[in-house]
């Protein structure tokens, strides 16, 4: 039976999902502290086998960046991941009682953007913010 778990991030199935999704996995201490770190998470199972995951990171007040979302190929295309996402968004609208300006981030995967326009979600060019970027693995020898 589906069901949906809150707050559970369990190292060894985040990983087993990082891997489902063809995503390299971290190591176990990277994963714990990650985990130890998010705000809020969505497990989601099929009896005791974990099928999707998502999480929110951030300061909880002011900046909110939804992370990791991720359900394996077989359970694709089920509305797990709306799933997922509404409730992440249902711990957002809680958030904005308190700081009705919070903002909320999130990185699409390529080709997934239009998922996420469907929560109305918009990029940041659109939204007048410029691009989003990021910091490259090499260092930067400028700085």
């Amino acid at each position: 039976m589906i069901h949906l778990e809150e707050n559970l991030n369990r190292i060894k199935d985040f990983n087993e999902l990082y891997d489902a999704v063809g995503w390299e996995h971290y190591s176990e201490e990277i994963v714990k502290k990650s985990l130890k770190n998010t705000f809020y998470s969505v497990s989601v199972y099929d009896d005791a086998k974990i099928i999707g995951y998502g999480r929110i990171i951030g300061d909880t007040i002011c900046f909110l960046y939804i992370q990791d979302i991720m359900v394996i190929p077989d359970y694709q295309n089920q509305k797990i991941g709306t799933t997922i996402l509404k409730k992440l968004l249902e711990k957002v609208k809680e958030i904005q009682k308190e700081n009705p300006d919070v903002r909320v981030y999130l990185g699409a995967s390529k080709g997934k953007e239009g998922f996420y326009k469907k929560f109305g979600f918009i990029t940041r060019e659109d939204a007048g913010l410029g691009s989003g970027m990021i910091l490259k693995e090499e260092k930067n020898e400028n700085i």
